[in-house]
């Protein structure tokens, strides 16, 4: 029984993530993810009791993909990138998908104000282990700070670089990264 939830629960996670695409995050509706993801709306309920659980559920389920992309991207690597690096080149590749504009989160987080708590705890891990594998700390901070800012705009739809700055940037990164 337990594996029979765990897979409604991906596939309702999957069902939310394509109509989050289709109709942007902000527009999600629960009839919509429920009819997709071939559940009743109970059951969707049950393994999301509010749409701000649903919307961190796909958050939490963003944050395992890129940490596997980390991880099978410095694997994959074989000139021996550090994983600093892949963290720079995994984001920029991130941020060049275009992202529906960012005010659904604003109401997720003003539902539910732990919305953020798995975003935060990523980041702070993220930071502790790169800053255990990255010898200049300097430089280290510098990059992760310039692709959060990178991720910033590009989540508020703010971005006032142009593509060739946004190379630029990420090839500047890259060359600290070592």
């Amino acid at each position: 029984m337990k594996t029979r939830r765990a897979n409604s629960r991906d596939k309702i996670l999957a069902a939310a993530a394509d109509v989050a695409r289709e109709a942007g995050p902000g527009s999600l509706s629960l009839d919509a993810v429920a009819s997709r993801a071939g559940v009743s709306k109970g059951g969707l309920l049950y393994n999301f009791p509010t749409k701000a659980k649903l919307m961190q559920g796909l958050v939490e389920n963003y944050l395992r993909a890129f940490e596997l992309a980390l991880e099978s991207g410095r694997v994959a690597g074989a000139s021996g990138e550090s994983l600093l690096a892949t963290y720079i080149r995994l984001s920029a590749d991130d941020c060049e998908e275009p992202k529906p504009t960012a005010s659904w989160m604003f109401s997720a987080i003003a539902e539910d104000p732990d919305f953020l708590t798995p975003i935060k705890a990523f980041k702070s891990q993220l930071l502790q282990r790169l800053k255990s594998e990255t010898p200049d700390l300097k430089a280290l901070l510098v990059c992760f700070l310039a692709i959060e800012g990178l991720r910033s705009m590009n989540l508020f739809d703010s971005d006032v670089l142009s593509a060739d700055e946004r190379r630029l940037l990420v090839s500047a990164l890259l060359e600290i990264a070592g």
